[in-house]
């Protein structure tokens, strides 16, 4: 009895599908397996990186609404201050800083506090007053750039020990060297700079995007520091 050429094709390229399969489902490890199967030291490395961040994440959340609640202004402050000032209700003008959460208004109280002194003496209290107010905006800035930064290093020192071990385990086999298990430690101690740079990379896209509102707030305490100074140059009404 003969076998139709056809049929022993479909067969042949089946078994090839069905091995193909096979050989891919064995190759294909899950990230955890890959953070898992590094040692303790990538465990450690990769846990860092974790905690690294979820505080970096933090620490934008937290500053980006602050800053976008700091960058909030009443387009009638300024014309409210004026008016008070010029009628000589200065109490009305400390009342409306205290009612606006700004750091604006907050420097604008202080000047009113200081009226009847020297004009220099009022535009440092104000100034001083505004060097308190960015402080604070900035506040854990300056850890979100060294997560910036720090990540990627705490990644690569991952890989470098994941190197040292797959190398040291190819000193000690000798002569028997199991190349997949050496192409194994490779690219699982890869996977440490692979999660450092995604970190370090968030981290410093949200710090830059921070210190660019910041530095909006910033140029809008400026002018409004001018125009009250140019209102307290105005005669009275």
């Amino acid at each position: 009895m003969r076998i139709p050429l056809n049929q022993i094709n479909v067969a042949d390229a089946g078994s090839d599908s069905l091995a193909a399969a096979e050989a891919t489902t064995e190759e294909t490890l899950s990230i955890l397996e890959l953070i898992t199967t590094g040692g303790i030291g990538g465990i450690i490395i990769m846990i860092t990186l974790f905690i690294l961040s979820v505080i970096a994440v933090y620490i934008f959340i937290e500053r980006y609404l602050t800053i976008k609640r700091a960058a909030k202004e009443d387009v009638n402050f300024m014309n409210e201050i004026k008016d008070f000032i010029h009628d000589g209700k200065l109490e009305a003008a400390r009342s409306l800083c205290k009612s606006t959460t700004t750091p604006i208004a907050r420097m604008i109280e202080k000047g009113v506090n200081r009226i009847g002194k020297p004009l220099g003496d009022i535009a440092a209290a104000i100034e001083n007053t505004g060097k308190l107010e960015l402080f604070k905006l900035e506040k854990n800035l300056a850890t979100l750039a060294t997560i910036s930064g720090a990540a990627p290093m705490i990644g690569f020192l991952g890989t470098v020990i994941g190197m040292i071990l797959a190398f040291h385990e190819m000193a000690s086999a000798g002569g028997n060297i199991d190349v997949e298990m050496l192409a194994e430690g490779i690219y699982t101690a890869m996977v440490t700079t692979v999660a450092g740079l995604v970190v370090g990379i968030i981290a410093y896209i949200a710090y830059n995007l921070l210190v660019a509102k910041v530095e909006k707030v910033v140029f809008k305490m400026e002018a409004r520091t001018t125009e009250f100074l140019d209102i307290l140059n105005e005669p009275a009404k």
